[in-house]
């Protein structure tokens, strides 16, 4: 492969200039023409079912297409292929075509198979290609071209470790950090291509060290799946899975300049509708929380909540008192049981058991008040007295009687709750009792104290998993509600039927070429289910709906997620067909992975593919160098990823005394030149920092954990040995934080030196 080299003719920038100006013009066209048709169908008004529905579904349909188009404004067109047949192809965010001839590719979308040799092809392997063209714009002006000559017999044969568009890639490196994070489609090296094409089914695990992009290479398989499994993924949707909010906000903007506005991004905190995980564990509590024996600890706590009494429990009825022996409540709860079902579905069962026993309890004390003071009447063989007095009707009624009793319903609570999740766990974490009930032997004192928290703390995280663990526990008892809608459907079923009978009757009402009469009745009922859904994107109801199972899960940093954290998300994927990347060698979180093996064999055994990254694109030579002395402490068996560049910025080590922090953190960002400055530390210095520093958009102040996923373009690594003597996995977060630079690193330490970093100058 031939050196890139800017192109000698001038000319060949105006001429780009000219093509890119006509895919401009095009894109507008477009937009143009789909704005007209969405605000034709937001004034329509009125009409039948089935407008109404072709209405919504246009409304949805043109929506999106705007949103599509307007996203991919910026950098449009980056690549040409000239290939040997003399055909030139030219790749971007999305497809463009002649609509106005013979509707030939105008701009082929990068996700397209076409358009693989422009990730792929080399001077080994050039299939078919002559010269890669890599087009950098402003707005809407060619401001470079870099080529590159496929040719075997050219002397240089390129960069060792293989890069494609390697002038393209290093500009793209060395561009300064905005605190978003920016798309690699343009530079997209062929290790990443071949895992973002990847197929669908099945799990498929990306290992990376730091910079490898793989958040990025994440990212853009999500964008590729809805391209080429559009119909599969369409009404699921895709999820992506990050540690938290700062990510998040950090990787927004993505998936929107691939052309993708329908991935829901979401922390796994984020994932039971109407639950707001503001708070924080400790460090002791996320790890119990995390653990798989939690499963048993909340299973036994929802079995407390269903009680028998010591003896006899009085219920008060009528004027009167009943009683339920211990012996009737414990055949109940066994009933109850023995079905399997959610402890709140189960419930109907132990409670039409206890309502029996009462009825029959009332119903014979009202037969011996009725007979009281009778004369006997001589009885038939088989006649039981009473029986013309009570009939099954009147027991019935009785039996209702104690339905509805606000009195009897709580003694039948006080037995067996309907409870929520959210009320299970209060109780649970706010009642040492409940705790150590529940937890049995498989906590320890000091693990339940660690869990043990005020009744009104705020939901964290960790908390998350277990209310879905209880969601599936305790179940939703839908029969009122499910009757409710049946009831629905019935009224609409019959209104239609009505409908239908009258226009059969009426010949002149009909007019087969222009109303068929089955058109009202599907419009009838297929309007009803549609206009609800129509009005929410697959995302949004899938954000509101805990029961929601999606075609894809992506997991960024998944070696983070605990083994409770992975039971929610399978039950978000159960066809598991997934893409997780990570690096297990940054595993921060007490209740993380050790070993991919050992995350995923409880759900897919050993059914799952490994995929590596295995070059570095965003850290300098010289800060891996230093970051391989804690690599090393985390396991000597591991090896950082190679770098594809050197900063010429040696990092440095430095006592805090020397200077004041405010004074350093100023130095760094008039050294940024613009650019972004992180200061990481241990969580608890967190709030002291952020009076003593001052604001400024560059500026972010984090923790090591808030830090994973992002990069700024220079990093201040503050105390890093109360980092490593902070958790277990010190060396794995210190590893973490020296990883997150592009350019500058420094190291400031309150107390000694870490030996692993001497050599920071």
């Amino acid at each position: 492969m031939s050196p890139e080299r800017e192109p000698d003719n001038a000319g060949d920038l105006a001429g780009e200039q000219d093509y890119v100006s006509l895919l401009y013009r095009k894109l507008d066209a477009e937009r143009e023409f789909a704005q007209r048709r969405l605000t034709g169908a937001l004034g329509q008004a009125g009409g039948t079912p089935q407008a109404r529905t072709e209405r919504d579904v246009a409304t949805t349909t043109y929506s999106e297409r705007l949103a599509q188009l307007s996203s991919v404004e910026q950098g449009l067109c980056f690549g040409r292929l000239d290939f040997d047949s003399g055909e030139t192809t030219y790749v971007g965010r999305l497809g463009l075509f002649d609509e106005d001839g013979d509707y030939e590719p105008l701009l082929l979308d990068w996700r397209a198979p076409a358009a693989r040799p422009f990730y792929l092809a080399t001077a080994a392997s050039p299939e078919g290609v002559r010269r890669r063209r890599h087009i950098r714009t402003l707005s809407r002006r060619v401001v470079a071209l870099d080529d590159e000559i496929l040719d075997l017999r050219a002397a240089d044969q390129g960069h060792d470790l293989g890069l494609a568009g390697e002038a393209a890639l290093l500009a793209a490196l060395e561009r300064r950090r905005t605190g978003e994070m920016s798309d690699i489609v343009a530079t997209i090296q062929a290790e990443q291509d071949r895992i973002i094409r990847d197929e669908l089914s099945g799990v498929l695990v990306v290992q990376g060290g730091p910079g490898t992009g793989k958040t990025a290479v994440a990212l853009h398989r999500a964008a590729y799946l809805l391209y080429t499994y559009r119909q599969q993924l369409a009404t699921r949707g895709v999820l992506v899975v990050g540690p938290n909010s700062t990510f998040l906000r950090y990787i927004g903007q993505v998936l929107p300049s691939l052309g993708e506005t329908g991935v829901l991004l979401s922390t796994v905190g984020q994932l039971f509708p109407g639950v707001r995980a503001t708070g924080a564990d400790t460090r002791e509590a996320a790890e119990v929380k995390g653990r798989r024996t939690m499963i048993e600890v909340l299973a036994d706590a929802v079995a407390d909540r269903q009680q028998v009494p010591d003896d006899v429990l009085e219920v008060e009825f009528d004027d009167g008192v009943l009683e339920l022996d211990r012996a009737t409540c414990e055949q109940a709860r066994a009933r109850a049981r023995a079905t399997l079902r959610p402890h709140n579905v189960a419930r109907r069962v132990f409670v039409d058991q206890l309502l029996d026993a009462l009825a029959e309890q009332a119903s014979g004390r009202l037969e011996v008040d009725l007979f009281e003071g009778v004369p006997e009447i001589p009885l038939d063989e088989g006649e039981t007295a009473g029986a013309e007095v009570l009939d099954a009707g009147d027991r019935a009624d009785i039996r209702a009687e104690l339905a509805a009793s606000d009195k009897v319903l709580a003694a039948l609570d006080s037995l067996w709750p309907r409870l929520t999740p959210q009320r299970l766990l209060r109780d649970l974490l706010g009642a040492p009792e409940r705790l150590k009930s529940a937890a049995g032997g498989r906590l320890t004192e000091a693990e339940r104290a660690s869990l043990v928290r005020p009744p009104k703390s705020r939901w964290t995280p960790a908390d998350v998993p277990l209310l879905d663990e209880l969601a599936e526990l305790l179940g939703e008892d839908d029969t009122e509600e499910r009757a409710a809608r049946e009831r629905r459907e019935r009224e609409e079923r019959a209104y239609a039927e009505g409908v239908l009978d009258i226009l059969d009757q009426d010949e002149e009402i009909v007019d087969e070429e222009i109303l068929r009469v089955s058109d009202i009745l599907d419009a009838e009922l297929f309007a009803e289910r549609q206009q609800r859904r129509s009005e929410l994107t697959a995302a949004e109801r899938a954000a509101r709906d805990r029961r929601w199972t999606f075609g894809h899960l992506i997991v960024d940093e998944a070696q983070e997620l605990s083994p409770m954290d992975w039971r929610l998300l399978m039950r978000r994927c159960p066809s598991r067909s997934m893409t997780l990347v990570g690096d297990v060698a940054q595993t921060g979180a007490a209740a993380g992975a050790s070993s991919w093996g050992e995350m995923l064999s409880p759900y897919v055994e050993d059914r799952w593919r490994l995929r590596e990254l295995t070059v570095n694109y965003r850290t300098p030579a010289e800060i891996m160098d230093l970051a391989a002395g804690a690599l090393a402490n985390v396991d000597p068996r591991l090896r950082a990823p190679a770098s594809v560049r050197e900063s010429g910025i040696p990092p440095w080590q430095r006592p805090l005394g020397d200077a004041s922090l405010r004074e350093i953190v100023a130095g760094e960002l008039r050294a940024a030149d613009g650019g972004t400055v992180a200061v990481l530390c241990p969580a608890g210095r967190l709030a002291a920092l952020r009076e003593e520093l001052p604001e400024d958009e560059r500026l972010s102040l984090l923790g090591v954990e808030e830090a994973k996923g992002l990069e700024f373009d220079g990093v201040l690594v503050l105390a890093p040995e109360e980092i490593v003597a902070g958790s277990p996995r010190g060396w794995n977060d210190l590893y973490v934080a020296l990883t997150r630079a592009t350019r500058r690193l420094g190291v400031v330490y309150t107390e000694h030196a870490l030996e692993p970093l001497v050599g920071a100058g």
